[in-house]
């Protein structure tokens, strides 16, 4: 597993847009990042994020809704990466495989399992069924046979109570990559009534030119517009001067960076309450019982924050409900825990022996 991950790390790719997150993985030999259609519907443009990377924009060059794959713009820096695509052989029932999947700004992971079944019927579709796990972040990634070869791009399917893991297997992602790469990377989509790709540069009209079918274009794709309460974040963090688009992970979730502070902004509709949650820096196992007597000696001075232990993370935090929030009482609030997060972390790393965070 661990030859796997650090063959692999590197061409994983993390995905978010304002309705989904989810994994993808570059193919040097087209220089394309690979991802589930359904990760990027609806999105002209996603974040993406990797090891070698900064978070930024890239483009959504091609859609497939029929078998679920898309193509995103790589950034120019993963060219140096290569990968054989040519060493894999068919797999057998029983083969031992790995699936590799990203969450946006968590850990890479890896798990292990074996192939159930070569031709598992789904969507009208024939996939490998397997039982390596997989949570809904790890949809697009790839599955990995024993010899570290990418035999599929998997899927988080949730039947009932139960997760399936499926793989659309990699001939079929191959055949789409060469039949899109006779149009030199102009933006395309596979029509969903003659199964033909169409490109930007032969279309008029929403039609296509082969079945005269309707068909909507990534070009056509509106720009994500927020209401409500999500409106009123999203200015306050314009005010703040954050990059509002590379902030969204998600429906109504954002991630920012302040100092060495990471800070994730959530929201839920139901109850009607927003968290903003600020990772300072990271306690020590061994840690001496003073730096827990000294947290819980603040949370009775700090008004309206608090703090609290996740794992290894020390978070400072403030909960607001909705009827509360205006973009004003916002920005107040986010410049308060700017000054408490920059104080605290110098303390808990210079007094009482905590870590920074990488």
């Amino acid at each position: 597993m661990d030859q796997i991950l650090e063959r692999y790390e590197d061409l994983i790719i993390q995905i978010s847009t304002p309705y989904s997150a989810g994994t993808g993985f570059y193919v040097s030999e087209y220089d394309l990042i690979i991802t589930n259609e359904y990760v990027v519907r609806d999105n002209a443009s996603v974040v993406i994020a990797g090891k070698l990377f900064e978070r930024q924009l890239a483009q959504v060059i091609y859609l497939n809704s029929m078998l679920d794959i898309a193509f995103i713009t790589a950034p120019t820096n993963l060219n140096q990466l290569k990968q054989d695509l040519n060493s894999r052989s068919e797999p057998k029932v029983g083969d031992h495989v790995t699936a590799i999947g990203h969450i946006f700004g968590l850990k890479c992971e890896i798990s292990t399992g074996m192939i159930k079944n070569l031709s598992f019927p789904k969507y009208d579709l024939n996939y490998f069924l397997h039982d390596a796990f997989l949570n809904p972040g790890n949809s697009g990634g790839p599955l990995i046979d024993i010899n570290g070869n990418i035999i599929g791009i998997n899927t988080f399917v949730l039947n009932g109570s139960n997760i399936i893991g499926l793989a659309l297997p990699f001939n079929q992602v191959e055949q789409e990559l060469k039949e899109f790469m006779v149009g030199e990377k102009i933006a395309g989509v596979k029509c969903s009534s003659c199964a033909k790709i169409v490109f930007e540069n032969t279309t008029k009209n929403n039609c296509c030119p082969y079945c005269r079918a309707n068909i909507q274009m990534i070009s056509d794709i509106a720009p994500y517009e927020t209401i409500g309460v999500p409106k009123i974040v999203e200015a306050m963090l314009f005010e703040l001067d954050f990059n509002v688009e590379l902030a969204r992970r998600g429906p109504d979730n954002w991630e920012i960076f302040h100092g060495s502070a990471k800070i994730n902004i959530s929201y839920n509709n139901r109850n009607g309450l927003i968290i903003c949650d600020a990772y300072l820096c990271e306690i020590q196992k061994n840690a001496e019982i003073n730096v827990f007597e000294y947290l819980l000696r603040q949370n009775n001075e700090i008004n309206g924050f608090s703090f609290s232990i996740k794992e290894n993370d020390i978070i400072i935090s403030f909960l607001i409900y909705d009827q509360y929030l205006n973009q004003e009482t916002g920005v107040k609030l986010f410049k308060q825990l700017f000054q408490k997060a920059d104080y605290y972390d110098n303390v808990l790393v210079e007094q009482f022996g905590a870590e920074w965070k990488n």
